[in-house]
């Protein structure tokens, strides 16, 4: 495999070396870095510079980031396999990259025993199946990796790491050029959608709202028209992603462009993955404009296209 030199940017060289000094001290660190800032690049950093740990195990939960996981480390150079469905886990490569859904299926006949655990997107880590990664591999370093150290509930992560590291704010990215500035709309505070939305009193496990009662005030004609309407003032012809509630709300708002003349398409956690692929591409080369998004690409999805959300 040819490698390619990637050289670090200075804020991602400069958290590599905090990183390795935290490991002196701690086993378990998890890292804070916003959205567009490199994290991917970072880890394949540390994984190809710190061989003398042994083997490694990268998880994810969503097949776009293990894809995207999987990019990276091939242009650092670094050989790698997959633990994924309908695939044999391939177990005598040093690096292994691994859906949490299906190691978790699978950990009781893994022989693979690694070094260095990277949980990539870590503030899902409060889930319990990722608890079995430590309780499976004791000795092992872990690295969580996160732009939201945070969760809506909450509930801290101080069971599972031990120290946080955290990168600049996003404006001192945007002031260094590092991140793109970005223009932020807001619906009234005394309009009558947000009344309505403050009316909602379920939360989920997570403290965030509950999806079933968020859609029956959401996805209404008038709500899906208005969303339209603030697209066609604010982002008309540009390339997007508008995320929706559930499938229901998704195919109502795709309809409802589709109507107005917007090629867009739905993609969702059971769109096929080879659909998922070509509808992905045919929205890089420009031939979809919007994405209407359920669970998709809010972790992790690297389109430099996007104009607006």
């Amino acid at each position: 495999m040819k490698t390619t030199v990637y050289n670090l940017r200075d804020y991602q060289s400069e958290m590599k070396f905090r990183l390795d000094e935290a490991w002196k001290k701690f086993r378990h660190v998890m890292v804070q870095m916003p959205t567009g800032t490199g994290k991917t690049h970072l880890m394949a950093a540390v994984v190809r510079e710190n061989a003398e740990w042994g083997n490694v195990l990268i998880v994810a939960h969503r097949m776009e980031l293990i894809e995207q996981i999987a990019s990276t480390l091939h242009r650092f150079g670094i050989e790698h396999g997959l633990i994924v469905r309908k695939s044999a886990a391939d177990e005598c490569r040093r690096v292994m990259v691994a859906s949490i859904q299906t190691l978790a299926k699978r950990i009781d006949t893994i022989n693979f025993r690694p070094g260095l655990v990277v949980v990539d997107e870590a503030h899902h880590a409060l889930a319990k199946t990722y608890r079995m990664l430590w309780d499976r591999w004791t000795d092992a370093r872990f690295l969580g990796l996160t732009a939201t150290p945070c969760r809506m509930n909450g509930k801290p992560f101080t069971d599972l790491f031990d120290a946080l590291l955290q990168s600049w704010n996003i404006s001192e990215f945007i002031d260094k050029g590092w991140l793109s500035d970005f223009e932020y709309v807001s619906v009234n505070p005394d309009s009558r959608v947000m009344k309505l939305i403050a009316s909602l009193e379920k939360r989920g496990a997570d403290g965030d709202y509950q999806t079933k009662e968020m859609a029956t005030v959401m996805d209404c004609p008038d709500s899906v028209r208005h969303l339209f309407d603030s697209y066609r003032h604010f982002a008309e012809g540009r390339k997007g992603i508008v995320y929706a509630i559930d499938r229901t709300h998704a195919a109502h708002i795709a309809e409802y462009y589709s109507g107005q003349g917007v090629s867009c398409c739905v993609i969702d956690g059971k769109t096929p993955l080879k659909e998922r692929v070509r509808l992905v591409d045919d929205y890089r080369a420009g031939r979809i404009r919007v994405l209407v998004s359920v669970d998709c690409f809010s972790e992790g999805f690297d389109c430099p296209e996007v104009d607006f959300i």
